[in-house]
């Protein structure tokens, strides 16, 4: 059983498209529960779950702390973590189930864009590639309760970068899986900022990560170049 964890914070709007597509593309035999793990949200986006039906736990603010509180609440014996603005494909729970039978315990999806730039179509089409330095949480992860807990979960110092670091561990210790089928992630970011400009500054992200910074110089950084123009 899977057990869908979505970190929130002031996402009335996706969240209530998220939850409808989860429940049009799922079968209710294979996910236990959908847990939305909000941060201090102050628009309607507890009200939208708790209409849908959709257990809403609180916590503080930041992705990692999130979604290791919603695992810490989690019943399944399989984890989905998934972003507000990521859309999983049709019977995705069913893909998941049947590529952890296969001596898999974690993965993700390739992902496409809600856009029609070319940049953006050519960056995801990297997504295929079985490397940590095409990973990204757009792409969803899924990862067996029981290698999540082993692992330690996401690093909650980093405030950004949490998925690459916590997956990148995962390359070193297991089998990781990038399955045949696509996300559809939001482009709304780099519609504000620009895809081009945006992806530079990404990149810068990971080179520093590369060459030694720390959580809190890489949330500097993306607060002065991302953060701010969002």
């Amino acid at each position: 059983m899977i057990s869908i964890i979505i970190p929130v914070l002031n996402e009335e709007v996706y969240v209530t498209k998220l939850i409808r597509h989860l429940q049009d593309c799922s079968s209710l035999d294979l996910v236990k529960e959908v847990l939305v793990v909000d941060g201090g949200s102050t628009d309607g986006t507890i009200e939208k779950c708790q209409d849908l039906g959709i257990k809403v736990l609180k916590g503080e603010k930041g992705r990692a702390k999130q979604m290791n509180l919603g695992a810490s609440y989690a019943t399944g014996s399989i984890l989905y973590f998934l972003h507000v603005d990521t859309f999983p494909p049709f019977q995705f729970d069913a893909i998941i189930k049947n590529a952890l039978r296969h001596d898999t315990e974690a993965g993700c999806f390739r992902m496409k864009f809600d856009s029609a730039n070319s940049f953006l179509r050519l960056f995801s089409w990297f997504t295929r590639i079985n490397h940590r330095i095409c990973r990204g949480g757009d792409q969803s992860l899924f990862i067996t309760k029981s290698l999540f807990e082993k692992s330690g979960g996401f690093n909650e110092d980093y405030i950004i970068y949490e998925d690459n670091e916590f997956i990148g561990r995962l390359y070193k210790g297991t089998k990781f899986r990038v399955l045949p089928y696509h996300v559809k992630t939001s482009a709304r970011k780099y519609e504000k900022i620009g895809a081009l400009k945006l992806q530079y500054y990404f990149g810068m992200i990971h080179l520093r990560k590369f060459l030694g910074a720390g959580p809190n110089e890489l949330y500097q950084y993306y607060q002065r170049k991302i953060l701010a123009k969002v």
